[in-house]
């Protein structure tokens, strides 16, 4: 038989359990709120590099939410554009106008930081989810946040135009897949100025292709 005592601390332990589990409910209710972009809902969780503060999606223009690629990122954290060629120009055209005013031409360092060797100012960056939050969130500087003019199907191909340019070690770039780094040569600024029509035949060819993700 229990006593008084027992009964009104298993009674306050139900208490507790209900408030805690209505706490959780309502954490992940609000984090869907802040997540949910479009048709995709993000199964992870997008933070300020900064702050740590979650990051809210709907700031971003529609256009671009709820893509096969936007939602493949929501759901893993990865950014199925790598190394696709056929969307490596968009990606270069949005790279351009976006960031080569403080980060070069290719990604070298000007007014910021460079972009293209094995140093990241936030090591978070070297994921896929980490330069994500830092391009849609800013950071620290002058590194403001582009999460309300860039689309999230635009960051994501800056994104991969920005790991094309990667100069470094092949086996310190963890953005790639091990099949990716097989296949993947280091980015030669000079090659690539001295490319003429081959490197402008090239671009064209891939400019002409459907720039697609599989949606699985």
């Amino acid at each position: 038989m229990k006593t008084n005592k027992e009964t009104n601390l298993s009674g306050k332990s139900k208490v507790g359990i209900k408030q805690t589990k209505s706490l959780v409910f309502a954490t992940a209710i609000a984090a869907s709120i802040v997540l949910g972009v479009g048709a995709a809902t993000s199964e992870i969780v997008l933070r300020h590099t900064i702050t740590g503060e979650v990051l809210d999606l709907s700031h971003s223009p529609e256009e671009g939410r709820d893509t096969p690629a936007v939602k493949k990122f929501l759901e893993t954290g990865l950014n199925p554009y790598l190394e696709v060629k056929a969307c490596l120009p968009k990606g270069e055209e949005a790279f351009l106008v976006a960031c080569s005013g403080c980060h070069g031409h290719y990604a070298e360092g000007k007014v910021g930081v460079g972009l293209n060797d094995s140093y990241w100012t936030y090591p978070k960056n070297k994921t896929d989810k980490g330069l994500f939050e830092t391009i849609y969130g800013g950071a620290q500087g002058m590194m403001g946040p582009h999460g309300s003019h860039l689309e999230i199907d635009e960051i994501l191909l800056l994104m991969a135009w920005i790991r094309h340019l990667y100069t470094g070690d092949v086996s310190e770039a963890d953005w790639l897949t091990a099949d990716q780094k097989k296949a993947f040569t280091p980015f030669d600024p000079k090659a690539s100025e001295h490319s003429g029509n081959k490197g402008a035949e090239e671009k064209a060819k891939a400019e002409t292709s459907a720039c697609t993700v599989s949606p699985s």
